[in-house]
């Protein structure tokens, strides 16, 4: 114990740590970001992944836009929906995920009106006819009365934007103001909202907002069931939908009292259905966890179309719950969730609505704050005494052992009993008592070989530095041929910023952006061949080699780009101008080796593939991009997505070589990412075809797809200097550089 004193100290700080972060004596980001990730996870573990085909969405889908022209459409259509979804389909309720907060003047009444009150004034027969069929063009009424003592709720939005915009007219509050006094309940609150037109407000049912609280990552995880606007409190359309259905069932709030009455928070809400009460849990901000049912689809989609022109066999519509939404992509209501990156919101209200109607809500009741701080002192204590007396294998297995057991008591809580039991402060514990224990002896007991170690990494990795002591065979000072990737790094317009600049000034400016630049490299296992002023050129696969080391160096270029990019406010705050750089990375065969002079040598790499690197940085600023590759690096590296730049000779060489620009890891590359890249791609091929007018449309397109890319205006500006300057009729479609 006395030998080990020191670590067992730091492992219990490590767990008061914890203990405070779960009892909410102060919130750590990460331990909330990590929670969020282990909720979803349990999520897509354990979704039904079923049809509930108690609820229906009618969607304002593309098929729907395109017979019935886009949308916003005519209220009488509205209205003649009501007729075909109440009589003829006998649904039990109809709840809009869309607001009608503007009129809809599209039936003409108003220029009719304007015409009998000037040119038609004396018109009796006009005048006449008018006044008969002005109830069939006033859409607003008409529809308002076809929602009339039916079970129609409407949904509205609220926000907080600074103007306090407020439109519309909002229901009835679920609870007044004061209905709370005297509880200390943290609602969402909002300073204004868009609701819907009064007339179509007061015929219909119940309204409730659509509302989701957006969680730090954009992802929708709750919806709040009830909200404060203007000291009232507003349910959700969700629940406004089920209270609906049962009959405008009365809402109860649940409180939590303490034995010694210091505790009164708000944890469920309850609806008092004929079948029994309907409990619904609620969070610390009267939130409910959304019960997705798996990915979108849980739900039977129909289009609204088919339902105007009765195409809906009645078996699939009678006694229903009616959602009506779009997923048309144009009208832009899809959400991130869980289950999905692009998911329709109405299907987050369907989700909603099933589990209340299932009682299949996740809560996380009060009493596990207190279970969760029981818990990790009780692990976290016994891992602090234990694991310095195990050996390394005994301390991995206890480790692993005590990670599976919170892990399965989360499972088998939520699965078994809807209770979300937190385990990210316990796994977080967990696995920085562990790190502790491993390498606690490694930092003592290795202090001398460290030090070796980062006298050496002043020129290469630690990490090379250390595999280079554990085989020397691998290693070779004496040069030789070897396929390898340089980078070079330069700084655009440097020439100017040091003239603008004391020599002090600028020997400091020079540190703070080389000295991150270079850990970077370092981090990606690269080796810095020399400094060049403000260039720094590297080499990846020597002195070790190494398989990935056009990737790696790939990965070091574009981080390069985003560390510069952090650097920038730092730069501002010590009055010093913007830092840019451009890369270029290239492989191929090159000598490598103690190369120069009895007088001086140096470790470095030769070859035309190491000038084709420095010249692809030099032309970076040509195109506006920060990193060029060549060919042979991206033939080497297939899990990127590129934006191939062109096909150039550059100056000193004969063959031309395509340049490409690394944007991102496929696997990380989103969609509309990928569709301007191809789109741009689309743009090359009718450039070599020198089809200038489709080449300069798509290019707009992609101007205005991505404003700030510099590289569309600078083909535009090729594009049109092609139409003026037709090339020869063997161009090829390489573009020369007389420079470097």
């Amino acid at each position: 114990m006395k030998k080990n004193a020191i670590l067992i100290g730091l492992g219990l700080l490590i767990v008061l740590f914890f203990v405070g972060s779960a009892a909410r004596f102060y919130r750590l980001d990460f331990v909330e970001q990590l929670s969020s990730i282990i909720h979803d996870y349990r999520l897509r573990l354990t979704m039904p992944r079923t049809l509930d085909d108690r609820i229906v969405i009618i969607d304002i889908d593309e098929k729907s836009l395109k017979e019935e022209g886009r949308w916003p459409w005519g209220r009488d259509r509205l209205a003649m929906l009501m007729d075909k979804l109440f009589d003829k389909y006998g649904v039990a309720v109809v709840g809009f995920d869309v607001v009608f907060a503007e009129r809809d003047e599209s039936s003409g009444l108003k220029v009719l009106q304007k015409l009998g009150q000037n040119q038609l004034k004396g018109d009796m027969s006009f005048q006449s006819t008018l006044s008969q069929i002005r109830p069939q063009l006033e859409y607003d009424n008409l529809f308002a009365s076809k929602i009339k003592n039916r079970n129609v709720v409407l949904g509205y939005y609220l926000t907080n934007q600074k103007d306090q915009r407020a439109s519309g007219m909002l229901p009835e509050p679920t609870f007044p103001s004061g209905s709370f006094k005297g509880h200390s309940v943290e609602f969402t609150t909002w300073n204004g909202y868009g609701a819907n037109l009064p007339e179509l407000q007061q015929a219909a049912a119940s309204a409730g907002h659509f509302n989701p609280l957006v969680d730090f990552d954009g992802r929708v995880r709750r919806v709040p069931m009830l909200v404060e606007y203007d000291g009232a409190y507003y349910e959700s359309l969700s629940l406004a939908m089920v209270r609906t259905l049962l009959g405008q069932t009365k809402l109860l709030p649940g409180f939590a009292e303490a034995k010694t009455g210091g505790y009164a928070g708000l944890e469920w809400l309850e609806l008092d259905a004929a079948g029994g009460r309907l409990k619904i849990p609620v969070d610390s901000d009267v939130a409910t966890f959304v019960p997705y049912r798996g990915g979108q689809g849980s739900f039977r989609y129909i289009s609204i179309t088919d339902v105007l022109h009765e195409r809906v066999d009645p078996a699939q519509l009678k006694d229903k719950i009616i959602l009506v939404g779009t997923t048309a992509p144009g009208l832009l209501d899809m959400r991130a969730t869980p289950v999905s990156e692009v998911y329709p919101g109405v299907e987050v209200h369907a989700n909603m609505i099933s589990g209340i109607l299932d009682q299949n809500l996740k809560e996380r009741p009060a009493y596990m704050l207190g279970a969760e701080v029981v818990w990790l002192l009780l692990i976290g204590i016994a891992l602090s005494f234990l694991l310095p007396l195990f050996t390394p294998a005994k301390a991995i297995l206890a480790s692993v052992f005590t990670l599976i057991t919170t892990t399965g008591l989360s499972l088998v809580a939520w699965q078994y009993g809807n209770v979300l039991m937190p385990v990210a402060n316990s796994l977080l514990m967990i696995a920085l008592l562990f790190a502790l224990d491993m390498s606690y002896g490694y930092f003592v007991e290795s202090r001398t070989k460290r030090q070796i170690t980062g006298l050496f990494g002043q020129y290469v990795p630690s990490e090379l530095v250390e595999e280079m002591a554990k085989h020397p065979e691998s290693v070779s000072m004496v040069g030789e041929s070897r396929e390898m990737t340089i980078l070079f790094s330069d700084v655009r317009g440097f020439t100017t910023i040091s003239e603008g600049l004391d020599p002090k000034e600028l020997s400091l400016l020079m540190n703070e952006f080389l000295t991150p630049l270079s850990r970077v490299i370092y981090k990606h296992r690269g080796t810095i061949d020399k400094y060049m002023g403000d260039c720094i050129m590297a080499f990846w696969g020597a002195p070790l080699p190494d398989r990935d080391h056009a990737r790696n160096a790939i990965l070091a270029g574009i981080e390069m780009q985003a560390t510069l990019q952090a650097l920038q406010p730092h730069f501002k705050e010590r009055g010093w101008p913007g830092i840019h750089v451009g890369v270029g990375i290239n492989t191929g065969r090159v000598s490598v080796g103690n190369m120069g002079s009895e007088v001086r040598v140096a470790y470095t790499v030769m070859g035309d593939e190491v000038n084709l690197a420095s010249r692809l940085e030099g032309i970076t600023k040509q195109y506006g991009v920060g990193i060029i590759v060549g060919e042979n690096t991206q033939n080497l590296v297939t899990d990127f997505l590129y934006r191939e730049l062109d096909h150039v000779r550059v100056k000193g060489k004969d063959r031309p070589v395509a340049i490409y620009e690394p944007i991102a890891l496929v696997s990380e590359a989103s969609k509309a990412l990928q569709d301007e890249v191809k789109l741009f791609h689309e743009v090359r091929r009718l450039y070599r075809k020198q089809d200038w007018d489709q080449a300069e449309l798509q290019l707009m397109n992609l101007q205005r797809m991505s404003p700030g890319t510099a590289l569309y205006g600078k083909y535009a500006e090729r594009v049109a200097f092609f139409r003026k300057n037709p090339p020869n009729a063997d161009w090829d479609g390489v573009f020369d550089f007389q420079t470097k």
